[in-house]
């Protein structure tokens, strides 16, 4: 079995690093934040040896890809532009498009804007979602305070500076703040910044790690973001408002190509949607859904705290298409 090759790829103006591993039907594998490539280290293998050309990107801004400084290159459109150029760049005429996090509603509106290149679209945590009728952040803002992250990081250069002053810290507490191992997310709540402790503060450092995350996880992460940091990944947040004024001639379309949708039960994501709720609705958004699965004990970063559950499912989605 080959290894996982690494590269850049020119796409609209913007350098991107790309990881990839075996050949057959292209899979692009998207993260989220404040992740990068590395994320999915564990379902390169496994979809690679079932016969899949598996790609996984630094989106722009993230880790060695370029991160351009204008806040408002960051839109979902440039989003979903780099995935239609990564397609094309990669010489294939389409892909099953897989995101976790912000790599959701990415794959899930490249589903939505062109389905022609899209053969099948999962999300994982981050489900799609019908456009609201007023813009995200003074909603957010009117239903959770100034402390929901969201909201916290709308501010240039406060965020950014606090998540780099300590990047070990910062990973270490993220990734275990948002899992499942993090016993306050035995009942999910919102992620709320306290005042005065900065964009970390969501969570306590903890004493150890969660038995799948390794020392030698937090140490990659660090190095992937120690020339670029937090700003380009958290210029995303700065674009909600843009996003939903960018979107509104989509705002009934649904996602037509084959779809799945993976979370963990104890991830703040489905849980403020109401998970009820969120599988009573999701066949209306996108009608040709394939599968739901809801993965017990398992918090945000799905597809690194249940590797095996969420390669398996990729692949009787893959191998149903």
């Amino acid at each position: 079995m080959t290894t996982i090759e690494h590269r850049f790829v020119e796409v609209n103006g913007v350098r991107l690093h790309v990881a990839e591993q075996g050949e057959g039907p292209l899979v692009l594998l998207l993260h989220g934040f404040p992740e990068c490539w590395y994320s999915w280290r564990h379902q390169f293998g496994p979809l690679a040896e079932a016969g899949y050309r598996v790609v996984a990107p630094d989106q722009r801004g993230y880790a060695r890809s370029d991160a351009p400084e204008d806040i408002a290159a960051y839109t979902m459109l440039h989003l979903v532009g780099d995935v239609v150029g990564l397609i094309h760049a990669l010489g294939e005429e389409s892909a099953v498009v897989v995101g976790h996090d912000w790599g959701g509603p990415v794959a899930w509106t490249t589903a939505l804007l062109r389905p022609d290149l899209v053969r099948g679209v999962a999300g994982l945590s981050v489900p799609p979602r019908r456009r609201g009728p007023v813009p995200p952040i003074p909603a957010l803002r009117s239903a959770f305070g100034d402390g929901f992250y969201q909201v916290y990081f709308q501010q240039p250069g406060v965020a950014d500076r606090e998540l780099a002053e300590d990047p070990d810290t910062t990973f270490r507490t993220l990734l275990y703040g948002a899992s499942g191992d993090n016993a306050a997310n035995t009942s999910p709540s919102p992620w709320m910044i306290p005042e005065g402790k900065g964009a970390r503060g969501f969570a306590d450092v903890p004493d150890g790690l969660p038995g799948w995350l390794t020392e030698e996880d937090i140490a990659t992460y660090v190095r992937e973001f120690a020339e670029k940091g937090f700003t380009g990944p958290l210029n995303w947040y700065r674009n909600l408002d843009r996003n939903w004024e960018l979107t509104a001639a989509w705002a009934d379309a649904v996602v037509r190509p084959p779809a799945l949708y993976v979370a963990g039960d104890r991830d703040m994501v489905p849980a403020l949607i109401g998970i009820d709720e969120l599988k009573a609705g999701l066949p209306a958004i996108a009608p040709d859904l394939r599968g739901t699965v809801f993965l017990p004990g398992c918090g945000h970063w799905t597809q690194q705290e249940r590797p095996a559950e969420v390669s398996q499912a990729l692949l009787d989605f893959l191998n149903d298409l």
